[in-house]
C-alpha cells in the first residue's frame, strides 16, 4: 500500500520543528488534500495520503516556515527570505512510499525523496 509522509527539521536550531503549517494540493488544483501542524517530532501523526488515495501525479507541499521561525523568536525581515516553502513533487508509483522531508532554516531549505 503506498504512503505519502513528511517531516521537518529545522537546520538552524537542530532539532525537529514542531508546529509547522503544512497543506497539501495536487499541482493545478485549489482543493486542500492534507493540512495540519508538524508534531513535537517534526511529523504528521498519521501519512499524509495512503492506499487508494494516492494517486500518481504533481502534488505541492506548502510549509509556513516562516511563521515557524517567528513563533520561536528568530528575528526576521518584514520581508523574509524564505516564508512559505513550496515543494513541488511527483508520484509515478501509488503503491510506494514516497517521503518528502523539508530541512529548513530562515534563510535555506533542501529535501530529497527519503524512505
Amino acid at each position: 500500500m503506498g504512503r505519502l509522509s513528511t517531516h521537518v527539521l529545522d537546520t538552524a536550531n537542530g532539532c525537529p520543528a514542531a508546529g509547522v503549517r503544512y497543506t497539501l494540493r495536487r499541482k493545478g488544483e485549489a482543493a486542500v488534500i492534507a493540512s495540519g501542524l508538524t508534531n513535537a517530532d517534526g511529523r504528521t501523526d498519521a501519512p499524509l495520503l495512503q492506499g487508494d488515495a494516492l494517486l500518481p501525479g504533481v502534488y505541492e507541499l506548502e510549509f509556513d516556515a516562516g511563521a515557524y521561525f517567528r513563533a520561536r523568536g528568530t528575528l526576521l525581515a518584514d520581508i523574509p527570505f524564505l516564508d512559505d516553502v513550496v515543494l513541488r513533487f511527483g508520484i509515478g508509483d501509488a503503491n510506494a512510499h514516497y517521503h518528502v522531508p523539508l530541512l529548513v532554516s530562515p534563510w535555506a531549505y533542501s529535501t530529497y525523496r527519503g524512505s
